[in-house]
């Protein structure tokens, strides 16, 4: 049965690439140190899953159940054969899985080795697989090469407790990682800041100590046998250590110390302050540039007021504005600074007013009736000639000009009737 199992694996497109870009996908599936033993496990066993529920597909599909020796005989035939092998095959790796195709394609004799000769006396093909023929498994409760039993016992590794290092696989350290609250190389104790509430041959209950123990016997404070840091013990409670008080404080120049429980906190001095005892401008050191001593305060030096040791402020049209620990230097009112220089803040110059700017309506009016009256008298010398297409044109224009005047004076009367002039 050549070939069988190569039937059905993915093709590998990148044999046929160039070199440099083989190295790089060789690479790139490298694994990382952190999962390289965990790893073969864990496609085993996906692979041997999967290759279950492939069982469990072509046996619902195939064996409704015949109604005649016919066909009993020929769905025993296809129970064990090559047919329903590769069918199985066929959903046990998707196509992007590169690790689950790689472990198919190394395990291709022990897969057909076990589906034709092994699968009666081994049913259990996870374990015959991947345990006993690839070895990248141990049973649950072992681990490393050779399945060393975890700490604790292979049934309740790590007491119950926690969880052993490489648990079912051919790696790890075999060390426990135990559960809060409990501790120990088989996590069968209670840890920092937990004690024995209960325990029995099989199990046991650690509660959480007072806030303030390391190790105590018991929930109350005075059952401490041993502080966290920032406590010290005495007569069996933990009492906070203020560390402001002591040379366990660590805080920068312009800082003060504020004990906490357990603790401290470093915060900013004042502003008015160059290092400070504590909160505010009265627990100054030393005063500020731009504030002076007054009495146990540190307070704001007003330069304003001519209490700076030189005068400031002392450009043309300049006014001087105090701020908190210094000033600082504006135009005086009615000016603005231009390129460094208070200068007065004049509006912008109007633009000329032209020739008929300020010219009124009524003389609009004056002057169109001028115009029309220039034109109609050189019309009329015009006509006076005898020419007659002048005669007309100052026929037309005269009375052009008495529908204007006309017009524009029933405006005016109808205007002044409407107003009840």
């Amino acid at each position: 049965m050549n070939d069988l199992i190569s039937s059905v694996k993915m093709p590998f497109p990148w044999k046929k690439t160039p070199l440099l870009v083989f190295f790089l996908l060789f690479f790139l599936w490298i694994p990382s140190p952190s999962c390289s033993q965990q790893e073969p496990c864990q496609s085993c066993r996906s692979l041997t899953d999967n290759f279950n529920k492939g069982l469990e597909r072509t046996q619902r599909e195939n064996f409704g159940g015949g109604n005649t020796a016919w066909e009993e005989e020929k769905l025993a035939k296809y129970a064990n054969s090559e047919t329903r092998l590769l069918e199985v095959l066929e959903g046990v790796c998707s196509k992007s899985d590169f690790a689950c195709n790689q472990l198919l394609e190394q395990s291709e004799e022990h897969v057909e080795r076990w589906w034709f000769h092994e699968q009666q006396q081994h049913p259990d093909f996870f374990q015959w697989l991947c345990m006993d023929a690839l070895r990248l498994c141990c049973p649950p409760g072992t681990y490393g090469p050779d399945c060393h039993t975890c700490p604790g016992g292979a049934q309740k590794p790590c007491s119950g407790y926690g969880q052993c290092d490489g648990d079912g696989t051919r790696g790890g350290t075999g060390l426990c990682m135990c559960q809060m609250g409990y501790g120990g190389p088989f996590c069968s104790e209670c840890g920092d800041g937990y004690y024995e509430a209960a325990r029995n041959d099989s199990h046991l209950v650690c509660a959480e100590c007072y806030r303030a123990c390391g190790r105590c016997s018991g929930p109350e404070d005075s059952s401490c046998l041993r502080c966290k840091r920032g406590w010290m013990l005495h007569d069996r409670r933990c009492i906070d250590i203020d560390e402001c008080g002591t040379d366990m404080a660590h805080c920068r120049a312009n800082q003060f110390c504020i004990n906490t429980e357990g603790s401290y906190e470093c915060r900013d001095c004042a502003k008015a302050c160059i290092g400070c005892m504590g909160a505010g401008p009265s627990r100054c050191k030393k005063c500020n540039k731009g504030y002076r001593r007054d009495g146990v305060k540190c307070l704001d030096v007003n330069e304003c007021a001519g209490e700076a040791e030189e005068p400031v402020c002392t450009g043309a049209n300049e006014a001087c504005e105090n701020t908190d620990g210094s000033y600082r230097c504006i135009c005086a009112e009615g000016y603005v600074r231009k390129e460094g220089i208070c200068e007065e803040d004049k509006p912008p110059d109007a633009p000329e007013k032209g020739f008929f700017d300020d010219i009124t309506d009524d003389e609009v009016v004056v002057l169109q009736q001028m115009f029309f009256g220039a034109i109609i008298c050189a019309l009329a010398t015009l006509a006076a000639k005898g020419d007659m297409v002048f005669t007309a044109i100052f026929i037309g224009a005269v009375a052009a000009m008495a529908g204007y005047w006309l017009s524009e004076r029933s405006d005016r009367v109808l205007d002044g009737f409407i107003k009840g002039r």
